[in-house]
């Protein structure tokens, strides 16, 4: 059991990745010759990520998770769902199954178990990573359309799918228990209201065409985009979970609002998120 005093902190694995994991990694996944590379972390990142480059092969990226807030099943879940994806047409970066044959591998050091997943690294890159520029002499309007496409794909391939390993539903975490934790007792009209919303929400309709496994997390730093084509590939399914599939969609709006929301004129905006939705 974990305690706080032996919670493994990011610098911590990073250093035992310098000095035994990385070393067992590559033998479990046949990584020799390959140049390893620490990817700097951001902003509620969750793992510790390198990516790996050699000539002539594509380049793959380590995931190392190491919290304590998910187990065993929960990455089986998660990796058997982009697998799922990938064989379906789901434009995902395809989880590479260890030498023995496995998505998910476990490595044990120091009474600490870290689960290790190896993914195709994906073509392109970050709109960051563009300075958010679009492909030159091409609209904005393909991206957002390329987004929906690819986002759509995903949904329509999910609504078939039935998962050996479940993966978590929206209730699970998002319930009265969850907000009573979450929201102290001086906030008791805004716990109330979030507890009326949830409990709204418990009424929606959940029927295959509606509700099912949603990215859950899909934005702009969880796909990179192959600027000579527009080709989106997604990945970071960390939080993909059964909800309504509403969800991705209000998720890339909430996104799109970035591109506009300086714009003084209401109209303008109004007409440039209506083109979004479209």
């Amino acid at each position: 059991m974990q305690t706080k005093e032996n919670i493994m902190t990011y610098n911590d694995v990073v250093s035992i990745g310098d000095s035994y994991l990385l070393t067992e990694v590559t033998e479990l996944f046949g990584l020799e010759g390959y140049e390893i590379q620490l990817i700097p972390p951001h902003d509620g990142g969750r793992n510790v990520v390198y990516t790996c480059e050699k000539e002539g092969t594509d380049a793959k990226i380590i995931r190392i998770a190491f919290l304590p807030d998910r187990n065993r099943e929960d990455f089986l879940a998660e990796v058997e769902y982009i697998r799922y994806l990938f064989e379906h047409g789901g434009s995902v970066s395809d989880v590479v199954s260890s030498w023995k044959g496995n998505l998910l591998e476990e490595i044990s050091h120091q009474n600490h178990t870290f689960f290790i997943c190896l993914f195709n690294k994906a073509k392109g890159k970050l709109l960051v990573e563009n300075n958010y520029r679009y492909r030159e002499g091409v609209p904005l309007s393909e991206y957002f359309y390329n987004c929906g496409k690819t986002l759509g794909k995903l949904h329509h391939i999910s609504k078939e799918y039935t998962p050996v390993h479940r993966r978590n539903s929206f209730f699970d975490k998002y319930n009265a228990e969850y907000m009573n934790k979450l929201i102290p007792d001086s906030f008791s009209l805004v716990k109330k209201k979030l507890v009326e919303l949830l409990n709204t929400l418990e009424g929606l309709d959940t029927n295959r065409e509606s509700f099912g496994m949603n990215h859950f997390d899909y934005n702009d730093g969880n796909y990179s985009i192959d600027f000579d084509t527009g080709q989106i590939t997604v990945y970071d399914f960390d939080n993909s979970c059964f909800a309504w599939y509403m969800f991705d969609l209000a998720g890339l709006w909430i996104s799109g609002v970035g591109w506009v929301q300086f714009e003084p004129d209401v109209a303008k905006r109004k007409k440039f998120m209506d083109d979004i939705l479209k």
